[in-house]
């Protein structure tokens, strides 16, 4: 079972911080050159620099990737650095508003479909194309627990059930191309992104309750599966999500 990542190059969107962060040194560690991405380069520059220090190479890329002209502008850099992608990881995600679904206007509604699944998609568009010019790759999507039992955050989890079947329709399309796609679901992650959920102890005492392991979890618990995924350990799985969420769904 091999689960190295020696000379594969993998793009992780979402990378200064977080899930994404964690993410981009674990395939680091494994053998893989990054490219990484996000909004803001500072951050981003520190997490390349933490990349090359581990012996790796390492592009950070300033993108919105709700934005299709910035997407293009991140594959034309990726590929004029590395010349290919092997793996993608789809960590970047928004959600702006804790407002319930009655209250939810068109504004909120559109920046988080925007980003979590349009600009999902045609970057995995983008990158699938280079991917079946050199022979295949691997795609793996950041869905969420909330895109398989709605939570609290109703457009969000709206926007992570979109991505779950994405997830299985690009499976099916590209694997004539020898690329496989599959998600993780994190469930409720210690993380900057979702500090306005764990730091409310309301929140944090029910999310807990349903969760068997009896924590949160840590952005560090994601990465053992982003690895299986990405290394020829997984070459027969494709259009699977796996929950990462200590037994929420159970």
């Amino acid at each position: 079972m091999n689960l190295s990542l020696e000379n594969k190059v993998a793009l992780v969107t979402g990378g200064s911080r977080g899930i994404g962060r964690a993410i981009a040194k674990g395939l680091a560690q494994s053998g893989a050159d990054l490219i990484i991405a996000s909004r803001k380069i500072d951050d981003l520059e520190k997490v390349a620099e933490e990349i090359r220090n581990m012996g790796r190479k390492a592009l950070a890329v300033a993108t919105h990737i709700g934005r299709l002209d910035e997407i293009r502008n991140l594959v034309d850099k990726a590929i004029a650095k590395f010349g290919r992608i092997d793996i993608l990881v789809n960590n970047a995600a928004t959600n702006p508003t804790m407002a319930a679904a009655i209250d939810i206007d068109d504004r909120a509604w559109d920046s988080i479909m925007n980003l979590n699944l349009k600009g999902l998609f045609f970057l995995s568009q983008a990158v699938a194309r280079i991917m079946k010019e050199k022979g295949g790759g691997k795609i793996i999507n950041v869905a969420s627990v909330a895109g398989i039992s709605p939570d609290i955050l109703p457009i969000y989890s709206i926007s992570k059930a979109g991505v779950i079947m994405a997830t299985k329709v690009m499976a099916q399309q590209w694997a004539v191309y020898n690329i496989r796609v599959n998600a993780i679901a994190p469930s409720l992650t210690k993380t900057k992104f979702s500090e306005p959920l764990w730091s409310n102890q309301d929140i944090l005492n029910i999310a807990m309750s349903r969760t068997p392991l009896g924590r949160p979890a840590e952005p560090e618990d994601m990465v053992g599966a982003v690895i299986y995924l990405a290394s020829d350990a997984s070459s027969y799985v494709t259009g699977q999500v796996l929950a990462i969420d200590g037994g929420i769904t159970v």
